[in-house]
């Protein structure tokens, strides 16, 4: 956990540009800010941008920046790019990235929110390292930076000090994350109930609902009705056969052409929806795992523990003492 004397702040420096968005850069700047009430670090956190002054943000409000050539040779305990419409165009700012690159190597540690990974990528901060942003953006990063490992299916990653966040409100569980690494796990937990947030989400919690999940990959709506079905029989009979026969096609067809609208098999679908019926009863039961375990079909705990590791990254204990039922 850093150290900071009594002398000095640790800095957090947030960069921002024109038609960024707001909220990830209010987010984590709120987080920080309220860090201190809540027996956390004293940040001193400041805003910048490639030339300073006034940067318009997407909502038409006014945010007023130092140049970020102000703080070269400064040191640095958090760099952070946010995200929005704007990104992509800061992204290709040879001097925004110069600077990036520069501040970075004066920080302790540095992280994106949302899509501000394009601005990290294309410095090259992100080369080798794991990293996720919006999940509507993450085929386009993992493309156009094929060096950067991407993980479209979580809130926030953490790889060393590189830090990166899905979409908007993620940002904020990010830096809850960063309080905890900082002032440890209890003032983070006071900061989130003074902020009125949820309980500190793992990075390893999905962006979206496996419903949701298939809903937008199932552009077409084609199997709708099936996953409804799924989410109200997970205890039931859900090989194939029996799905394919809830579909009225044959298994053969239905195999075919549900990867095909879907982008998953039959049987990745049904762990998703097990998964999320789970994280729903860890996060908001005292029941027993094994008795969670079998109320969503996994028969037995170590099956839920196995299909946790495999979506989440993350076992059903740690997620409930993370995130789950009778958390203050």
């Amino acid at each position: 956990m850093p150290s900071f004397s009594a002398k000095s702040r640790p800095v957090v420096v947030i960069v921002v540009f024109p038609d960024a968005k707001l909220l990830d850069i209010t987010g984590p700047m709120q987080v920080f800010a309220d860090a201190k009430v809540c027996g956390g670090e004293d940040y001193e956190i400041v805003l910048v941008s490639a030339e300073g002054g006034v940067q318009l943000m997407d909502t038409g409000v006014e945010i007023s920046t130092e140049p970020m050539e102000r703080w070269r040779d400064r040191k640095l305990h958090t760099l952070l790019i946010s995200g929005g419409w704007g990104a992509r165009a800061a992204a290709q700012d040879p001097k925004l990235l110069e600077d990036t690159v520069l501040l970075a190597d004066q920080s302790e540690r540095i992280g994106s929110v949302c899509t501000g990974a394009f601005v990290l990528a294309a410095s090259g901060l992100l080369d080798g390292h794991r990293a996720v942003t919006h999940w509507y953006s993450c085929d386009d990063l993992a493309c156009q930076h094929p060096k950067v490992k991407v993980e479209p299916d979580r809130m926030f990653v953490k790889d060393g000090n590189v830090w990166t966040s899905a979409g908007v409100t993620a940002g904020i569980d990010m830096a809850l994350a960063m309080v905890a690494e900082d002032s440890g796990r209890k003032v983070a937990v006071r900061l989130a109930q003074t902020l009125v947030v949820y309980m500190i989400r793992p990075g390893g919690q999905t962006q979206f609902s496996s419903a949701l999940l298939g809903q937008i990959n199932d552009a077409s709506g084609r199997f709708d009705a099936l996953h409804t079905w799924i989410g109200e029989n997970l205890k039931g009979d859900l090989r194939v056969d029996r799905l394919a026969e809830q579909a009225g096609m044959s298994e053969r067809n239905f195999t075919r052409v549900y990867r095909a609208t879907t982008g998953r098999t039959p049987a990745k679908t049904i762990e998703l929806f097990r998964v999320a019926a789970a994280r729903d009863l860890l996060e908001d039961t005292a029941l027993p795992v094994a008795t969670i375990a079998q109320r969503t079909g996994f028969e037995d705990d170590e099956r839920l523990r196995r299909a946790m590791q495999r979506v989440l990254g993350i076992s059903p204990k740690e997620y409930r003492n993370r995130f789950g039922f009778g958390k203050s």
